[in-house]
């Protein structure tokens, strides 16, 4: 059984989609949509920005979109048992399941990309990743702290991502190495993501949700929150309302994925990250990018 899942922020690279845009008819005509619909040529920005300009949230979000929708929806071998996205992916992944149309997914990121960039410039927050330590071990350290700082992303095991004050993480990180983590690496991000301080983002972004329309997708669609699938359209927007200040439970939603049935999993989208944490969460499956 296949399994397609889509990337979230981190995967973007200069020059993303060059190559199926000037090589794939179907795939140029999403990009081409995407700028009308945006107002803007984000396309020049995906194709011959820099690195630095690709990196904003504004541009950064729509652009992974984008790119994982058109690698998708272009592909005619594109015919999915089950589907999944990390964070920004799960908007990617309901698009290609059917739940939502392309452009009004790409209204709901670029709204959410807006929204998270000021829910950070509102209170300075940051993230860190904890590597080599166990998930219980990474909770219990930061729930004693005083400062804000949860867990935020379960990638896989020994990579847990924490979220929280600047002052927080830090301290954070100190504990986590006393306590035995290999690595706490601070992260290079607009503010802490999937934590309390989204809560401005995640109630702007609830509203756009409620009144856009969703279709049952044709397949089930594994959610961050809690990582179970599912089909029915108020779960799915209530899940998708609560991610902004939920835990990615990527560890989780991949091994109930393989649980159910999963053999393969087939990564759209740029880059290879979720390919190299879906092999340390199942060695035994297959995968690849379409």
């Amino acid at each position: 059984m296949k399994a397609y899942i889509f990337p979230g922020q981190g995967a973007q690279f200069a020059g993303m989609g060059k190559d199926i845009y000037e090589s794939h008819k179907k795939a140029k005509s999403y990009f081409d949509q995407a700028n009308e619909i945006l107002g803007f040529r984000i396309t020049d920005i995906m194709f011959a920005g820099t690195a630095e300009e690709l990196k904003q949230t504004r541009v950064t979000q729509p652009a992974i979109f984008i790119h994982s929708v058109a690698v998708a929806l272009s592909n005619d071998s594109f015919s999915p048992a089950m589907v999944a996205g990390h964070s920004l992916g799960e908007f990617s992944a309901l698009v290609a399941s059917g739940a939502l149309s392309f452009e009004d997914g790409l209204n709901l990121v670029f709204k959410r990309a807006l929204a998270m960039q000021r829910a950070c410039e509102m209170n300075p927050s940051t993230m860190a990743a904890i590597l080599g330590l166990d998930d219980d071990k990474v909770e219990e350290i930061c729930a004693s702290l005083d400062e804000i700082v949860v867990a935020a992303n379960y990638n896989c095991p020994g990579q847990l991502v924490i979220s929280g004050s600047l002052k927080g993480v830090e301290i954070a990180c100190e504990k986590l190495k006393a306590a035995g983590a290999k690595r706490a690496l601070p992260l290079q991000v607009g503010g802490a993501f999937h934590s309390p301080f989204m809560e401005p983002a995640r109630a702007e972004l609830a509203g756009a949700i409620e009144v856009t329309f969703f279709n049952p997708p044709v397949c089930p669609i594994y959610q961050n929150v809690n990582a179970f699938p599912s089909t029915e359209v108020p779960v799915i927007k209530k899940n998708l309302i609560d991610q902004l200040t939920s835990p990615v439970r990527w560890n989780q939603t991949v091994q109930n994925m393989v649980n159910n049935g999963a053999k393969t999993f087939i990564e759209c989208g740029p880059g290879k990250v979720l390919q190299g944490l879906v092999k340390k969460i199942a060695p035994e499956v297959e995968v690849m990018s379409l």
